[in-house]
């Protein structure tokens, strides 16, 4: 069970009603969702959703704000029933603000913040290769790469983006978003098992591979996500 290099508080707060064997968590159940856009309405379809569907954790891939104009009821309402949360922040939303959010909720920016759950970690990074909060491809790769050092000896690994990999079916969705290099160079040398998105609102649900990776975008219906 890899904790060391983690914070033990997010640990303990994450893991407290997860399903834990001798061997690490045995079922992990996630719904995953972006691209909300401040949509108020959308966040209680999903909080409920994520209620019903009894999930141990909700992951939100950037845009939560429409360009920042709020941030009211946005997280709150997925924490009313006690579900963790975590998040990366998209290309409508601020490092800083995602990082005010983080400690406004007590939960976690994934974007240079990973997390574990016994043998499953997550790491990600936040921003877009346009946008508010546009970051250089090279400081993508470094905190994709910083994250998953932190996570790589466990099972399995989730990387959470807002944007998309270059190259891949979600281009072919959009001719103005184009995919991130160094997702696609982070997927291709990390390997995670996983890669959540979203930011490409026509391509919401479509699902490929790279490698052994699985890449879905999760859209603003949300994907329930079983481990």
């Amino acid at each position: 069970m890899f904790i060391s290099k983690l914070n033990w508080k997010s640990y303990l707060n994450f893991t407290e009603n997860l399903l834990i064997t001798k061997t690490g968590i045995k079922f992990m159940k996630i719904l995953a969702a972006g691209d909300i856009h401040g949509d108020k309405l959308l966040v209680r379809e999903l909080a409920k959703k994520a209620d019903k569907e009894k999930v141990d954790l909700v992951v939100l891939c950037g845009d939560l704000t429409l360009s920042e104009s709020s941030t009211q009821d946005l997280i709150g309402p997925f924490l009313k029933n006690k579900i963790k949360f975590a998040f990366v922040p998209g290309n409508h939303e601020s490092l800083a603000t995602a990082d005010f959010l983080a400690d406004l909720y007590k939960v976690t920016n994934l974007h240079n913040h990973p997390i574990a759950f016994g043998n499953i970690g997550l790491f990600g990074c936040g921003g877009g290769n346009i946008g508010l909060s546009q970051l250089p491809e090279m400081e993508i790769y470094g905190v994709l790469k910083k994250g998953f050092d932190r996570v790589k000896d466990l099972k399995t690994k989730i990387m959470i983006t807002h944007v998309h990999p270059s190259g891949t079916l979600m281009e072919k969705f959009t001719n103005f978003f184009p995919g991130s290099v160094a997702i696609r160079k982070a997927v291709e040398s990390f390997k995670p098992n996983m890669l959540l998105c979203s930011h490409v609102h026509e391509a919401e649900g479509v699902e490929e591979n790279l490698g052994n990776t699985k890449v879905i975008n999760v859209g603003r219906k949300g994907k329930i996500i079983e481990i």
